[in-house]
């Protein structure tokens, strides 16, 4: 049986300092050797943390508002969310991965996230800044720490952990359109916050849009706080 060639792009939704001028990432090549892989998918995940609803939508108007004032409709497509981690991987590794991130969960207590004002990426990325940052940098590390083995793919597609957390409002920006933006948005204020309580695993087909939900992961130490306000009191 020959080879199959495929060719997978890696996820330009994780902005960070180590993306390219464009804010995009480099398409890599596959060879998927012999036929005991043949019929298994390969995805791209992403695994987040979500804004309750009425932030979500606070966000979201930001980020329409910014689409219509540069010309940058892509600003305003999907949810906002937080990212954790963006990797590569096959189907047939997804049951294992998820009693992997499971047992993260189950030691994790609900992280408490502060946003407050604007920050970017130069020159292609604007986000709301997250100052809360220690307890989901700490989440990251535990994930890398137990579950990076079964995020790597290949050599060329490894793991992209976010040690930066951080909201993003638009991406993939124009020159014109990150420098017109950032000198409005570095003197707009924004304030918000919200507890996650869980963290989720989505996945799409590679060089497709639309993310489906694969699963939740409720963080079970939950002895610290029994509903989100009594951290805001």
């Amino acid at each position: 049986m020959p080879n199959r060639i495929v060719a997978v792009q890696v996820s330009d939704t994780t902005d960070d300092a180590s993306s390219n001028a464009a804010g995009n990432k480099k398409i890599k090549i596959m060879q998927l050797e012999g036929d005991s892989l043949l019929g298994y998918k390969v995805y791209e995940y992403l695994l987040v943390l979500h804004p309750h609803e009425a932030l979500q939508q606070t966000i979201m108007q930001e980020k329409e508002s910014f689409a219509k004032t540069y010309e940058a409709d892509h600003a305003k497509w999907g949810k906002s969310h937080v990212t954790l981690v963006n990797f590569l991987q096959y189907e047939m590794v997804q049951p294992r991965l998820v009693q992997r991130l499971q047992a993260v969960a189950m030691s994790q207590t609900p992280i408490k996230i502060e946003l407050k004002d604007y920050g970017s990426f130069p020159a292609h990325t604007i986000y709301i800044n997250i100052t809360s940052k220690v307890p989901i940098q700490n989440l990251v590390k535990n994930i890398r720490t137990h579950a990076q083995a079964l995020m790597k793919i290949n050599n060329d597609n490894k793991p992209h952990f976010i040690m930066e957390p951080h909201i993003t409002i638009a991406r993939r920006l124009k020159p014109w359109q990150y420098e017109k933006g950032w000198l409005a948005y570095s003197n707009k204020t924004f304030s918000g916050r919200f507890i996650a309580t869980n963290m989720l695993l989505l996945r799409r087909p590679v060089l497709t849009q639309k993310y489906e939900l694969v699963k939740h992961f409720a963080f079970e130490d939950t002895a610290v706080v029994h509903a989100q306000g009594s951290l805001f009191g």
